[in-house]
């Protein structure tokens, strides 16, 4: 599947929005990736993750584990496509990522981590932590967008389907403000 195909599938879910958007960091955008959107389509997630599954096929992964709540879907198709388990981290009340529900990884397994969207990395890093803390390795990070400014450095190998560059504006030289226009904050949070 090539880049265009996989943009298209994110254009025709609805889950690459355009208009003028508050980031979590504060900054504006005109355009916004809302992972959600395109997951709730079970075929089109089915078919983007296989993509994402293939590229770690020869990895021998036993365990795909995601930070919840954006990267469940995105782990449980990954692992059905590769044939494995999936598990998830979750928050806890200052926010570190622990394992629950009775999940558990073993010293030596080999683990891939996926994720709907890398930013910053910080919850794919976490994880990396919780599943190395584990005594398990962790094999490579696997996420369907990278919209990092800059490339994620995890020590691993990390493949995403598309990098999305966003050009973002200081609130004070946004020139949709200065239009007028109104903001939408999209985000999960």
């Amino acid at each position: 599947m090539q880049e265009a195909d996989i943009m298209a599938r994110l254009l025709q879910t609805g889950a690459l929005l355009e208009g003028h958007f508050l980031l979590r960091s504060g900054l504006h955008s005109d355009r916004y990736f809302q992972a959600a959107l395109v997951l709730q389509q079970a075929t089109v997630a089915a078919e983007l993750c296989g993509e994402l599954a293939a590229r770690f096929r020869q990895a021998q992964v036993e365990t795909v584990i995601s930070p919840a709540i954006g990267g469940i879907v995105v782990g449980q198709e990954v692992a059905r496509h590769l044939g494995v388990r999936a598990i998830f981290a979750e928050k806890d009340d200052q926010s570190n990522l622990l394992l629950r529900r009775g999940f558990q990884l073993r010293p030596g397994e080999r683990v891939l981590v996926a994720e709907d969207v890398i930013t910053k990395g910080g919850r794919v890093q976490q994880t990396i932590d919780l599943v190395r803390a584990a005594g398990a390795e962790v094999l490579g990070v696997a996420v369907l967008v990278d919209r990092s400014e800059a490339p994620p450095t995890f020590g691993v190998p990390v493949q995403s389907l598309v990098k999305l560059r966003l050009t973002t504006y200081a609130p004070d030289v946004c020139p949709f403000c200065k239009q007028g226009r109104p903001i939408d904050k999209p985000g999960s949070k």
